[in-house]
């Protein structure tokens, strides 16, 4: 650690790396080279680190990713039982088809946890990379659910309004993501060549932007379904001077690694565990920037 620690109130959002590998293999996952070699991977050191965080900042928010957090469920919910009701928890998922778990097994999964977890976030591009599960599966999910589409590299623009549409018999909102390992701090809020945002203006209704240091969302809406395009930076620390004069590495978000060790960046910084029991909380600067965003 630098400098002393500031976060949000309420605290940084924490990502646990599932402790077990997918069956994909999508060429924008920075995540993939992790799971290589699985030793040293232990469930039982996430769960001591996830109570750890939980004491620090009980009402942080929870993400889980990997690798995919379905093709355990048994290990998913030993995950999501340490985990008080004073979180919300999301889930970052293709809902693949698999071999040993079965479409059945995984909808039972969301029904039995559909008052834990806060939104399931699946996966879906308009390029296939993985062997996906039908749409009609997905309109079966019985917790909150939202499609993550990464508009990678030249991505096929003019499929876009036929992706949304096959989206709209289940009312699931839409988050397009710009690919992130490209995002800069001059970059971060740049329109004008921003292909991806004007490809969706020219498409769809603009309703607005909000957003904050480390990434924003420009909203849409199309026959009454939101749409969100998110950018957000590769990184989860700002350094930047206070009003009382000290520097903070400001923190948006901390990792619980596969092996339960915790990062207080996605770029391998470890976290200062006892200095983060002291942190500075300020309030969110998450804000409306421009239009107006009642969804």
């Amino acid at each position: 650690m630098t400098h002393p620690y500031k976060t949000r109130e309420g605290g940084a959002t924490v990502t646990v790396f599932v402790p077990y590998d997918c069956q994909n293999n999508c060429p924008f996952c920075i995540n993939k080279k992790e799971y290589a070699d699985c030793s040293g991977f232990s469930l039982d050191k996430i769960l001591d680190s996830i109570r750890v965080m939980d004491s620090i900042t009980p009402r942080c928010d929870f993400v889980f990713t990997g690798g995919e957090p379905l093709a355990d469920l048994n290990a998913l919910q030993r995950m999501l039982d340490t985990i008080p009701a004073t979180h919300k928890i999301y889930i970052n998922t293709t809902f693949p088809a698999q071999a040993a778990t079965t479409f059945e097994e995984m909808l039972a999964f969301t029904e039995r946890n559909k008052d834990k977890i806060t939104c399931m976030n699946i996966s879906r591009h308009l390029q296939h990379y993985v062997e996906e599960s039908p749409d009609e599966v997905l309109g079966k999910i019985a917790c909150p659910t939202r499609i993550n589409c990464v508009l990678y590299k030249n991505y096929p623009a003019a499929k876009l309004v036929d992706y949304v549409e096959r989206f709209l018999p289940y009312r699931i909102p839409i988050q397009f993501r710009y690919d992130y390992t490209e995002t800069t701090p001059e970059n971060l809020y740049e329109e004008d060549n921003d292909r991806i945002l004007q490809d969706l203006k020219r498409l769809f209704t603009y309703k607005g932007l909000d957003g904050c240091r480390m990434r924003n969302g420009f909203h849409f809406e199309y026959k009454g379904l939101h749409m969100t395009y998110h950018k957000t930076l590769p990184y989860s620390t700002i350094v930047e001077k206070g009003d009382d004069g000290v520097t903070y590495d400001i923190l948006y978000d901390i990792l619980i690694k596969q092996n339960g060790e915790i990062h207080s960046d996605w770029t391998g910084v470890k976290m200062d565990v006892d200095a983060y029991r002291k942190v500075v909380f300020e309030p969110y600067d998450l804000k409306v920037l421009d239009g107006t965003i009642d969804f």
